[in-house]
Formats: structure tokens, C-alpha cells, sequence
């Protein structure tokens, strides 16, 4: 298995994300290769790769800078089915948490839904603290 940052939207990415994004959630649409490209040329996009070469995992860095500093946000880690349990989700976001590092990050934050049990527990162990806050959430019509 290797982990790599993209630097080019390609058709396999478009398809490697049509396969593994249902996996995070139906509701979601997979995006074009258009949006793929703005998303490799903004943020910072991790591919796992088996083998093979074939894409099975995925996260996404989102750094911004505000008045208090650079901050940053791990976004849409994927990992398929076929490779759970191997460590990977951990890899790549100890791979993400590297980078946020490495760009000066003073904090990176993430969100996880509480029934995905294995990924709160890695969070936790990685050094993620659960925030007390609360979260809003608006939706344009």
C-alpha cells in the first residue's frame, strides 16, 4: 500500500471516487473531473493505493487561514470495504495530520459520525480531542 497526494484530476480519480464515496455516504453526489481539479489545485487530496495500484482509500486536507491563524480540516476520509481493518484509515490520517504539520497548522479539526465506532476510536487514539462546543449547520434552498 502507498499514499500519495494527487496533483492531477484524472479519470481514474473520477472513478476511484464514484466507487468509494457511497461507501461514506449515498446521499452524496460523486463530483466531476471539473471538481475534482478545483479540489487537487485548493486542498491537499491523499490517495492509498493496494498493490495493484488501484485508488482504496482517500482523504482530503482543507487548510484556510483566519484571523487567528491557519487552520485546517480533514474532510472525506475513505477507506473501502475491501481494505478495513488493515490500518489504512489510520495511515492516511496520520499522513494528513504530517502535512497540517509541515504547513503550520495550529489546529486541525474533523467530524465523524457517532455510530462509525472504529473511526471514533482511531481518532481518540491518533490525539484528536472531542470538542465541546456546538456545531450549526445552514443549508441554502
Amino acid at each position: 500500500m502507498t499514499i500519495e497526494q494527487v496533483t492531477e484530476a484524472t479519470p481514474e480519480l473520477v472513478e476511484a471516487i464514484e466507487r468509494l464515496l457511497p461507501q461514506l455516504s449515498e446521499a452524496r453526489t460523486p463530483p466531476t473531473l471539473e471538481q475534482l481539479a478545483d479540489v487537487v489545485r485548493g486542498q491537499t487530496l491523499l490517495v492509498a493505493r493496494n498493490d495493484e495500484g488501484l485508488i482504496i482509500g482517500t482523504l482530503t486536507l482543507v487548510t484556510y487561514r483566519v484571523s487567528s491563524g491557519l487552520k485546517a480540516r480533514i474532510e472525506d476520509v475513505i477507506v473501502d470495504h475491501s481494505a478495513r481493518g488493515q490500518g489504512l484509515g489510520e495511515t492516511l490520517t496520520k499522513a494528513g495530520m504530517d502535512r497540517a504539520s509541515d504547513m503550520g497548522v495550529r489546529m486541525v479539526e474533523l467530524t465523524s459520525m457517532p455510530y462509525r465506532e472504529a473511526a471514533n476510536r482511531l481518532y481518540r487514539r491518533l490525539g484528536f480531542v472531542r470538542k465541546q462546543t456546538n456545531v450549526y449547520v445552514w443549508w441554502p434552498r
